[in-house]
């Protein structure tokens, strides 16, 4: 298939410690044949220098030589792999709790999470963790690989019994479509091609799920946005407008709104890097002219309708990643889209008890807690929904001393943060 029909899933591997996310990642890789031969040299090396005799797998994504010595995944790993029918981008994303603002990252561009469990433990609270945030971050679909079902001896009723978990959590959460595909990432069964040791399944492989997944739902979804990153100007007089797009298309003679301000216009000519064009669409870069003069700037917002909300009062769920806990009060930093301003906590709603899915009251959230906040900023603020854009209804939380990134947030609630527990 030409590459130019070629669509392309973006996928973040998700689960707890030692479940064998880097390894079937490995797998996948080397039995589609991404990898070139000094690649697998090098893994080979790196086996032999930790004494393991055969190829590890995990080598592949785990590129930090701290990775490599410590035989854990730190930092989100990505790699890039094609298909007859489609191409991939793999974020491999750390199991330790320590790291769940790293998993937080690979997750928030995926179409889909490949979640591994090993079959012998089932889903531990650390993959539940995985799954409520990549449920908040706006995933909807799931490829769950049953790992180590050689060391249940191919058991189809311990397979059953991560199907019938995963099938619970998947409803409470809100996704909308999950398969299960029972494997061995170490020894490749049902990874890429079928295996003759699981007779009683009769699903696909994990590439297999991956092929026939949606890819980029959730990019085209809702009316455009353009958050301005630069303002051009032009030979000959006049200003354009440059970023990258969100939601639906925008087209020439589309009438806009610039935010916060409140202005009306209307696109008057839309360039990219190959030259002009009538229609921008989700992820291309571009820039806009208008056929009115304003003075929008870095942090403005162009939109068509429906608008989002202009406010400086945010109701957002909070996924906190920094080492003192947040509380009401605080003050930070807020990043979103193209603007940066100061913000305070007015309140804490409460904090997420992974194990039960319900709010409960919490005065502080510690890290790595997921909880519910409402929040002042200096600026005012041109916001929609996460669950409506994942670009306008994300920010993420900046410590003003150090100006580490401290916590995601996304606008409003997912819907399984509003049922009473």
């Amino acid at each position: 298939m030409p590459s130019a029909t070629m669509d392309l899933l973006r996928l973040a591997t998700i689960g707890s410690v030692d479940d064998g996310k880097s390894t079937l990642i490995g797998r996948l890789l080397v039995d589609t044949r991404q990898l070139f031969d000094d690649q697998l040299d090098a893994i080979a090396h790196a086996s032999q220098k930790r004494g393991l005799g055969d190829l590890d797998l995990s080598f592949v994504t785990d590129g930090l030589r701290a990775e490599r010595e410590q035989g854990i995944t730190i930092d989100v790993a990505y790699r890039y792999a094609a298909s007859p029918s489609r191409k991939f981008i793999i974020a491999d994303c750390p199991g330790h709790v320590q790291y769940t603002r790293n998993m937080a990252t690979g997750a928030s561009s995926a179409d889909l999470a490949l979640v591994v469990v090993d079959v012998s433990h089932g889903l531990k609270e650390q993959t539940r963790r995985h799954l409520v945030i990549a449920a908040l971050l706006g995933v909807r679909s799931l490829v769950v690989a049953v790992n180590k079902m050689d060391i249940v001896n191919w058991s189809s009723a311990a397979y059953q019994g991560v199907v019938d978990e995963v099938d619970t959590i998947a409803a409470e959460l809100g996704f909308s479509e999950q398969r299960c595909v029972p494997i061995s990432a170490l020894y490749g069964d049902n990874v890429v091609e079928a295996s003759s040791r699981s007779p009683w399944y009769d699903g696909p492989s994990v590439l297999g799920a991956l092929e026939a997944a949606d890819a980029g739902v959730w990019e085209s979804t809702g009316p455009a946005r353009l958050p301005i990153q630069w303002v051009l100007r032009q030979d000959g007089g006049g200003r354009t407008y440059a970023g990258m797009m969100s939601g639906g298309a925008l087209r020439v003679g589309d009438a806009v709104s610039l935010l916060p301000a409140g202005l009306s216009a209307t696109v008057r000519q839309i360039g990219s890097g190959s030259g002009a064009r009538e229609v921008a669409v989700a992820g291309l870069s571009v820039d806009v002219a208008l056929t009115e003069d304003t003075d929008a700037g870095r942090g403005d917002l162009l939109a068509a309708a429906p608008l989002p909300t202009v406010t400086r009062e945010l109701s957002a769920t909070i996924c906190w990643f920094g080492e003192s806990p947040l509380e009401p009060g605080q003050r930070l930093r807020l990043k979103h889209t193209t603007r940066t301003t100061p913000v305070r906590v007015l309140s804490l709603e409460g904090a997420l008890d992974v194990s039960t899915l319900s709010i409960e009251p919490a005065s502080e959230l510690g890290t790595n807690e997921i909880g519910l906040a409402r929040l002042l900023t200096g600026d005012a603020l041109a916001v929609d929904d996460y669950r409506d854009n994942r670009v306008t209804g994300s920010f993420v939380l900046i410590d003003e001393v150090s100006n580490a990134t401290v916590a995601a947030g996304m606008v409003g609630r997912a819907s399984f943060l509003s049922r009473e527990p």
